[in-house]
């Protein structure tokens, strides 16, 4: 969603742009440095993934970002190589426990997420969280994101102990963002109350991502859930993610041959 265009645009706007580096494709990402222009941007990566593919990080920081963003994982192992670039380090995290991690890592900006994110999450809500990551983080910048998509939501935040806002489903449905028209549209029409919690973009994606990220969503107690739109295809992914988190992966092979699929041209 999150490209090299709305990356540059919001850095030219006076925010901080993130190109959306998520599980790591370096030649994307150098395409969408490009498409940046010559615009100070960032780049954000799920860390677990990263962990997998450390070059894709060498790449991102030889285009000199203006931050980093590590989300998901321990970012301890990174911050050495994004501090000696010369970049900030942004940490994104759900819980306290996460928060102190990040402050170890000597992160210079916090994120904390609420569960209204819209993009993968955990459980807790953003305005109970934020007051806790902002009391056991002293002296760090601390950036709220959840369910924020105007003044007043930023207002709110602000006002419990926030320096700023990250947003990224209000870009969604701008002319910069990647995404089909049709999707947009249906971002801009809906509700809140037409979202619920899924891992449907995961089970979405290729067959190996599904089964790296079932395989970590089997393995812990706190599986990443993301926002979805109510759909009827979604109803049978739902089936499907039910079922994996009860069986583990193998549930896979037996039940996708009875989704339904609607595809988008």
């Amino acid at each position: 969603m999150s490209g090299g265009r709305l990356a540059g645009a919001v850095s030219l706007a006076g925010g901080l742009g993130l190109i959306g580096g998520g599980y790591g494709d370096s030649g994307w990402v150098d395409r969408e440095w490009e498409r940046a222009g010559n615009a100070r941007v960032g780049c954000g990566f799920i860390t677990w993934s990263l962990a997998q593919r450390p070059q894709i990080l060498e790449r991102a920081l030889a285009h000199r970002p203006a931050a980093i963003m590590l989300s998901f994982g321990d970012p301890r192992p990174f911050a050495p190589a994004i501090r000696a670039a010369g970049a900030r380090l942004i940490c994104q995290v759900q819980t306290v426990s996460q928060a102190r991690e990040a402050t170890e890592a000597g992160a210079d900006i916090i994120v904390a997420q609420g569960t209204e994110a819209g993009g993968h999450g955990m459980s807790e809500p953003l305005f109970a969280l934020l007051p806790q990551v902002v009391d056991v983080c002293p002296g760090t910048l601390i950036v709220a994101a959840g369910g924020i998509a105007d003044g007043r939501g930023m207002a709110a935040a602000l006002m419990l102990g926030a320096q700023g806002v990250l947003m990224g489903t209000r870009f969604y449905a701008s002319q910069e963002a990647m995404g089909h028209p049709a999707a947009k549209q249906r971002i801009v029409e809906a509700e809140g109350g037409q979202t619920v919690r899924s891992i449907v973009f995961d089970l979405s994606r290729r067959m190996r991502c599904l089964l790296l990220i079932l395989a970590v969503c089997c393995a812990t107690a706190t599986p990443r859930l993301g926002w979805v739109a109510r759909a009827s295809w979604k109803r049978g992914w739902t089936r499907l993610g039910a079922s994996t988190q009860q069986q583990g992966s193998e549930a896979i092979s037996t039940s996708l041959v009875s989704l339904p699929v609607r595809v988008v041209r």
